[in-house]
């Protein structure tokens, strides 16, 4: 509410309220002591409007402040108009820090203000001296200090914003160390891992239980999976090392080309699944089309693990405005998989991936079932 408030007094409306307030005293003054200054013995009306005119000036006080400040000089020698002058050494006070400058004011201004009141008064003394000093001084010292606090704000606020900034790329700083961090435990230990599976499958191939059919499809299937799982390790080093990944992929990026493959996997594995895929989905830029398959991918994972035999439909519409996908499942069939590790990160991963895409993501329960549901928009010159 301050706020707004102090919004309305732009400098322009104080400009426009100081001009009027000064002008109505000069007018007023003059018509209730006509002898002013060496105008004295010209007519009432006269003098009112000689200082109204120099009220007006102050009107210029910002774009012009030396000019109107030595109109205001000047005709205080003519007419006595004590609010002029006084607003005038304020805005010289406001916008002059050299001395000299500050100090030639005063003195054009005192003896402006002597010869205005020995014009009008005959018998000026001391005490009239004093009360031009006092005018011209007591001014200039105030729009003086106003400035310098003014300027000592903006330095502050200044050196504020600048340590907000040092903070923030200090904090950046530490989140692209940690993420290195992060980066090298996941390599050093997930990747060390899932190598010696991949290892461990291969040998299996070609082991005593080679002559197993289905050992030998399991095998290929955990080898597969290994080697996927190695390069979607990669991916997401690459995203949280710092700096630029020098790895090349060693296959195709995940495409919406690729679903057919995914559903055929989880087919292999025991999964009922229908795909229907609608329009051009090869007009999709490469983000947009690894975020699908990352959602078809995921939830095709967690249909498996938490409804075993269940019917899993994919339906991917790429429209004109976007495209959008659906993954549902009903009732398993079977007992969930229990001895499955879940991080609880699937889901709220996604939903990040759409969002910085400038999509939505919503998942939940359907019916008898589950259904994740996905929309992201075109986005143009992205690749």
């Amino acid at each position: 509410m301050r706020a707004q408030e102090r919004s309305h007094w732009s400098p322009r409306r104080v400009d426009a309220l100081v001009t009027v307030a000064v002008i109505a005293l000069g007018v007023v003054d003059s018509w209730v002591k006509p002898s002013s200054g060496l105008l004295t013995g010209l007519p009432t009306p006269v003098i009112a409007a000689a200082s109204g005119a120099v009220g007006a000036t102050l009107w210029w006080r910002r774009s012009r402040p030396d000019l109107v400040a030595a109109v205001v000089i000047v005709a205080y020698v003519m007419t006595f108009t004590p609010a002029a002058l006084a607003v005038a050494m304020y805005t010289i006070g406001t916008v002059h820090r050299r001395p000299r400058i500050l100090a030639a004011y005063t003195v054009a201004g005192f003896i402006a203000g002597i010869a205005g009141l020995r014009g009008g008064l005959p018998d000026a003394g001391v005490r009239e001296a004093a009360y031009s000093l006092a005018l011209i001084l007591g001014p200039l010292a105030v729009g003086y200090v106003v400035a310098v606090r003014r300027d000592l704000t903006a330095a502050t606020q200044a050196r504020v914003a600048d340590l907000e900034r040092e903070h923030l790329v200090l904090d950046e700083r530490a989140r692209a160390e940690e993420r290195a961090a992060i980066a090298r435990e996941m390599h050093d230990v997930v990747g060390h891992r899932v190598s010696n599976m991949v290892l461990a499958a291969g040998a299996l191939q070609v082991g005593p239980a080679a002559g197993h059919p289905d050992v030998v499809r399991t095998a290929e299937l955990i080898r597969s999976d290994g080697r996927q799982a190695l390069e979607e390790l990669r991916e997401i080093l690459g995203v949280l090392s710092v700096g630029p990944v020098h790895w090349a992929p060693t296959t195709p990026q995940p495409d919406v080309a690729q679903l057919p493959g995914i559903v055929a996997h989880a087919t292999e594995r025991g999964q009922s699944v229908q795909l229907q895929v609608n329009g051009h989905p090869e007009t999709l830029s490469a983000p947009v089309q690894r975020a699908v398959h990352r959602i078809v991918q995921e939830s095709l994972t967690n249909a498996a693990k938490h409804a075993p035999g269940a019917q899993v439909r994919i339906y991917v519409d790429c429209r004109s405005d976007g495209v959008h996908v659906s993954v549902g499942n009903g009732a398993g069939s079977g007992r969930p998989s229990a001895d499955l590790p879940s991080g609880g990160h699937g889901l709220v991963g996604l939903a990040e991936r759409v969002e910085l895409l400038d999509g939505t993501l919503t998942a939940g329960p359907h019916g008898d079932g589950f259904l994740v549901s996905a929309f992201i928009p075109h986005r143009q010159g992205v690749s």
